[in-house]
C-alpha cells in the first residue's frame, strides 16, 4: 500500500493550486485515488493559497492531513507555518529565490529549489510552478513524469497550449 499526503503553500499568483491539481490528475491517470482541498484567501492576488493532496493506491477516506510527505513552500510565511507539519524523513521543497531564511529541522530532507531563477534563465517568470512541481515528481515519485506531460496537453489547451513548450522545459529542468 502507498499513500503521498501533500502540501502546497504559498501566495495567490503563484500557481499553488495549479501544482496539486496536476498532481491529482496524473495520479488519476494512474488508477491511482486522489483528492484535492484548495484553500485560499479572499484577495484575488498576493493572498494565502495552499492546498493538500493524497494520493494513494487505495481508497482515500479522508482528504484532510495533519502530517505530510512532502511539502512545497513558496514563499517565507509558507515555511514558517508550515514546516513543523512535514513528517520525520519527509520532504520540504523550498523557494529559494524569494524565501532567504533556511529551514530549521533537521529531521527531514530539504531541497532548496531557485525557482524565479530558474524561470527568468528558461525566458518565462510565469514557469516557476512548473520547476517546483518537476522538482517534487523527481523528489517523490508520487506520480510519473510521463503522467504530468499528458496532463500539461489537457490543461493548456486553446491559448494557453503555446505555454506546453515552455511549462515542459521548466518542469524537465531542476534534477
Amino acid at each position: 500500500m502507498s499513500t503521498h499526503k501533500l502540501f502546497f503553500a504559498g501566495s495567490g499568483g503563484q500557481g499553488i493550486l495549479l501544482m496539486g491539481q496536476m498532481i491529482t490528475y496524473a495520479a488519476m491517470l494512474e488508477d491511482k485515488s486522489a483528492t484535492f482541498l484548495p484553500s485560499y484567501g479572499p484577495e484575488m492576488r498576493g493572498g494565502t493559497a495552499n492546498c493538500t493532496v493524497v494520493v494513494s493506491d487505495k481508497p482515500v477516506g479522508c482528504p484532510l492531513i495533519y502530517e505530510a510527505d512532502a511539502i512545497v513552500v513558496m514563499n517565507l510565511p509558507s515555511l514558517i507555518k508550515f514546516e513543523p507539519m512535514v513528517k520525520p524523513g519527509g520532504a520540504l521543497l523550498v523557494n529559494t529565490s524569494i524565501i532567504d531564511q533556511p529551514a530549521k529541522r533537521t529531521d527531514i530532507r530539504v531541497l532548496n529549489v531557485p525557482v524565479n531563477e530558474i524561470a527568468i534563465e528558461l525566458g518565462n517568470v510565469k514557469v516557476g510552478n512548473m520547476v517546483m512541481l518537476g522538482a517534487l515528481v523527481r523528489a517523490t515519485g508520487v506520480v510519473s513524469e510521463e503522467s504530468i506531460h499528458q496532463v500539461m496537453h489537457k490543461t493548456f489547451t486553446g491559448a494557453k497550449a503555446k505555454l506546453n513548450d515552455a511549462n515542459m522545459k521548466a518542469f524537465a529542468y531542476y534534477k
